[in-house]
């Protein structure tokens, strides 16, 4: 299955993913689908990528159906589908979206108004093994499936058990953590609607605490397992990181790697972002104080050059520590000279805390609750400071984001945010941010307070700290390279070699 491309070994490698950018996106899952494809083509390797047609998908460029209908065998008769394809904007990678009204219409990825979507798992069966009919109808055997959570986890399954005598039996998998908090619980009934084996149907296969937890199927039966920081890789391992899969995880811990996730260092250059009233580069930062100013009249504070503008970018939920922020915020706000900006929404109470606060500081915070994609743009070049408390994150990107945009990071040292951000030692050339490690009110509010102290007392170290993360090299290429090494490990694990 492995041709050759320009003297290099190049290989077959399908993406299937329940989201991807800029098609239908979610949350970081769908930017590393969407972009890590595109650097794969680059390095010469046949990538595609296969995703459900959701009723919200955005449909980006030229979409043509397949003439042919794409039966699916799941449940007791078998089902149909709708394949459309069209490519990855801004390259030649085939994407494939898979229409079917009664799992797919909704346009919702995940959830609905009333919570998870109950049919959750009969969905997600269905196009884990749509996308492996779509392999055989296309005659495009991949050497690798690369699965993308909870909701490909019984691809896997499916390839160790009812395709075993097929040609996909020697495609290899692997399987990325995005976030194990999120697990996919099911009924036993998707063992017989996926036609699936029931003798996997046990506490050392599918079975947790009585149900099916698809999650931990992917990880049994993936030939690799990968997670989108080295760090995070390390906390799903402990009592207190894994959510009741730890011991999965360190069964199968010689084939579990973590890789950064990247960013698209193209889309996202302060040099030639669009959406932003001023250019700038770390060579000229002259933009930078432009993108403030609009920053701060946009959000209603007080335009005021000299005073260090923090800005926050988030989700609101106490994952991402925006609990400690609302409790900080009265604190930090009557004791230090300094601004806020909050673009994000989530929990109630949270929204209802940064709205109070918007209301107490009038000038000195500014809250947008939703989200707004030139916003964040905006906020990311013209703070002076990039807020992210979180208890947990995987890997992070809005960080990466920051310091590309020349704006330090102030992080709790938790998975990526450890592996991205360097802490800043004061009268030394080190550091790209501010670091702080217990989750607490009180460490926020400290480092908060050092961060504002560098800004008015030691400015020119803020400037080579400011720099020094613009120096940072966070794009895909490096990231694609660990991935294709990961590849030929699992090809040569499944196949031998």
């Amino acid at each position: 299955m492995v041709g050759v491309y320009l003297g290099v070994a190049a290989m077959k490698i399908l993406f299937v993913t329940p989201e991807v950018e800029p098609f239908v996106k979610v949350g970081g899952l769908a930017d590393m689908t969407g972009a890590l494809p595109k650097d794969l083509v680059r390095q010469g390797h046949d990538v595609r990528v296969v995703c459900p047609a959701y009723g919200s998908v955005r449909r980006v460029g030229d979409w043509q159906a397949r003439p042919e209908p794409l039966g699916v065998d799941v449940g007791g008769a078998s089902q149909w589908a709708r394949v459309w394809e069209t490519v990855l904007p801004g390259s030649r990678v085939p994407a494939y979206f898979l229409e079917n009204h009664d799992h797919f219409a909704r346009p919702e990825v995940y959830t609905g108004p009333w919570g998870a979507h109950a049919d959750n798992d009969l969905r997600f069966a269905f196009f884990c093994r749509g996308a492996l009919a779509l392999c055989q109808q296309l005659d495009w055997v991949p050497d690798v499936i690369h699965c993308h959570d909870w909701t490909t986890g019984l691809l896997p399954l499916m390839l160790n058990t009812t395709l075993r005598d097929t040609p996909l039996a020697r495609t290899a998998t692997v399987f990325t953590i995005h976030n194990l908090e999120h697990q996919g619980w099911s009924p036993a009934r998707v063992v017989d609607f996926a036609r699936l084996p029931w003798g996997e149907f046990h506490r050392d296969g599918l079975v947790s605490n009585g149900m099916v937890n698809l999650m931990k199927v992917g990880l049994l039966h993936a030939t690799k397992i990968t997670t989108v920081s080295p760090t995070y890789a390390g906390e799903i391992r402990t009592p207190d990181g894994g959510f009741g899969l730890d011991g999965v995880l360190n069964f199968r811990a010689a084939d579990l790697l973590g890789i950064l996730n990247g960013i698209d260092d193209e889309s996202w250059d302060p040099a030639r972002d669009r959406s932003l009233p001023a250019h700038y580069s770390a060579a000229d930062l002259a933009g930078k104080a432009v993108c403030k100013a609009r920053l701060q009249q946009q959000l209603g504070l007080d335009v005021k050059p000299g005073v260090p503008l923090f800005g926050v970018v988030s989700r609101l939920a106490a994952q991402k520590g925006l609990d400690l922020l609302a409790e900080a915020l009265p604190r930090i706000l009557d004791r230090m000279d300094v601004q806020f900006v909050l673009l994000g929404n989530g929990e109630a109470k949270l929204e209802n805390d940064f709205r109070w606060a918007a209301d107490a500081y009038r000038g000195r915070f500014g809250a947008h609750l939703g989200f707004d994609g030139g916003l964040a743009r905006l906020i990311q070049a013209g703070s002076d400071f990039f807020v992210m408390p979180s208890r947990s994150e995987p890997c992070g990107l809005t960080q990466m984001y920051a310091m590309r945009y020349g704006t330090p990071p102030v992080v709790r040292a938790t998975g990526g945010l450890v592996d991205t951000v360097q802490n800043f030692v004061e009268g030394q050339p080190v550091g790209t941010g501010f670091v702080f490690g217990d989750a607490t009110v009180a460490a926020l509010t400290d480092t908060i307070g050092w961060a504002c102290a560098t800004y008015y007392d030691r400015p020119a170290e803020l400037a080579a700290l400011r720099l020094r993360g613009m120096a940072q090299d966070f794009s895909w290429r490096s990231s694609a390279k660990h991935y294709v090494d990961l590849y030929r490990w699992a090809v040569a694990a499944r196949v031998g070699g």
